[in-house]
């Protein structure tokens, strides 16, 4: 197998792993919530933010990944328990308003920018010689940490108490509250995980695209495109949708530009959305 053809396997994956890595917090806020959360990409960008100021004052992007998480998880928390609770009846108003946060949050970091793109160091900058080909090692790790980080998500909603008390939840949240459960801070923990795992995308990612203002805005776009071509209701659809249009997006940009790869994927997902409405999975509450 040749260098080129080697490269051309890798990058497709490693596009596919970046936006699964992005999709997960949707696919809990979106997907099982239900919550059209459209503050989702600046979720990513204050982890982004945070692995950026924790490089500027400290001098270790690896920190910032880990704070990422616990700064934008407890963002999300509060933010669900001041704003989101609101507008769980009314998914008109919860779009508009979570809209209108996610520019408050995007022009402050505009302002408070003072280039308007900083970059930021991988924690792992070398790169393995795999067949001829040159592979970044940090794009090696971000591809492993979503496998790892995926199916862990995936074993805690399915496998544990935790797990089916979410998914109640989610799915019947007067039964879950007649048996003592509090349904409201399932709501606010649930809606604070998928902000934290927005944010440890944010920092993981930033190496590969640079903090500037519209990093989470531009990734939103294919965030929730995968999150509608999955399915809503369950943890698996966002992250199925997110594979279904990554890799043949990763596959055209081998031979035509990104742009019109992009254009021809979007085109993909209208007609599957056509005929397929509800997704690749979907389950009613």
């Amino acid at each position: 197998m040749s260098p080129s053809v080697i490269r051309g396997i890798f990058d497709v994956f490693s596009l596919t792993s970046i936006l699964v890595l992005l999709v997960l917090g949707m696919a809990i806020i979106v997907g099982m919530m239900k919550v059209f959360n459209m503050c989702q990409g600046e979720f990513v960008l204050l982890g982004a933010g945070t692995a950026y100021l924790s490089y500027q004052y400290f001098g270790s992007v690896l920190l910032g990944i880990l704070l990422a998480p616990v700064v934008v998880g407890f963002f999300g928390l509060v933010l669900e328990r001041t704003v989101i609770h609101r507008f769980y009846a009314n998914p008109q108003g919860a779009l508009l308003a979570t809209f209108a946060i996610g520019l408050v949050i995007r022009e402050t970091v505009q302002t408070r920018m003072a280039a308007q793109s900083s970059l930021v160091p991988a924690p792992i900058s070398s790169s393995v010689n795999i067949g001829g080909a040159v592979l970044p090692i940090w794009r090696i790790v971000i591809m492993i940490v979503t496998l790892v980080l995926a199916l862990t998500i995936a074993l805690v909603l399915l496998k544990t108490s935790v797990g089916l008390k979410i998914r109640a939840t989610l799915d019947n949240p007067e039964l879950v509250a007649s048996s003592g459960i509090s349904t409201k801070w399932m709501y606010a923990w649930t809606y604070a995980l998928g902000a934290a795992l927005a944010g440890f995308a944010g920092a993981m990612i930033v190496p590969l695209q640079t903090l500037y203002p519209n990093l989470g805005y531009e990734n939103l776009i294919p965030m929730f495109i995968a999150v509608m071509v999955g399915g809503l209701g369950q943890f698996a659809g966002p992250i199925a949708g997110a594979a279904l249009i990554a890799i043949p997006g990763g596959v055209l940009s081998q031979f035509i530009n990104p742009v019109s790869s992009q254009i021809l994927v979007l085109c993909f997902a209208i007609v599957f959305m056509r005929f397929r409405p509800m997704g690749i999975f979907q389950r009613g509450r």
